[in-house]
């Protein structure tokens, strides 16, 4: 099991409430980089530890490059955030959060769509594969 995969299962629900009530102040509509500043706000408000916007390192058999890849948000340095407002999410917006996952060693993420008339319809829990394995 992934020694943070607990940690971040545990956050789930918490960050879904925040969610919430960020699309419950803003309701849908509004780009993605609005929906994160304000999950931030709710993030500080619920005392979260939280960073936003860092670079990817990306490392290839020895070698590594800082790319221009930013994560959205990463949440207690275990469960990692894509922010989304897209009239539909695709499987390239999952595959992406995985990516981001792998790179960076999350166990737990959590994909949300600010699009959708009813937040929860448009969150997404993914789990790295092999996390959740003892």
């Amino acid at each position: 099991m992934h020694p943070l995969f607990e940690k971040a299962s545990g956050l789930t629900e918490t960050i879904i409430g925040a969610a919430i009530e960020v699309h419950r102040d803003k309701g849908p509509g509004l780009i993605e980089s609005i929906y994160e500043w304000c999950l931030t706000e709710e993030l500080k408000i619920r005392k979260l530890s939280y960073a936003n916007q860092k670079p990817v390192k990306i490392t290839y058999k020895g070698a590594v490059k800082k790319e221009d890849l930013r994560f959205d948000i990463l949440v207690e340095n275990c469960l990692l955030i894509e922010a989304k407002a897209v009239t539909k999410i695709l499987p390239i917006h999952k595959a992406q959060l995985l990516s981001y996952m792998k790179l960076l060693d999350m166990p737990v993420g959590l994909l949300i769509n600010f699009s959708e008339m009813k937040l929860t319809d448009g969150v997404h829990r993914l789990i790295l594969p092999g996390s959740n394995n003892p």
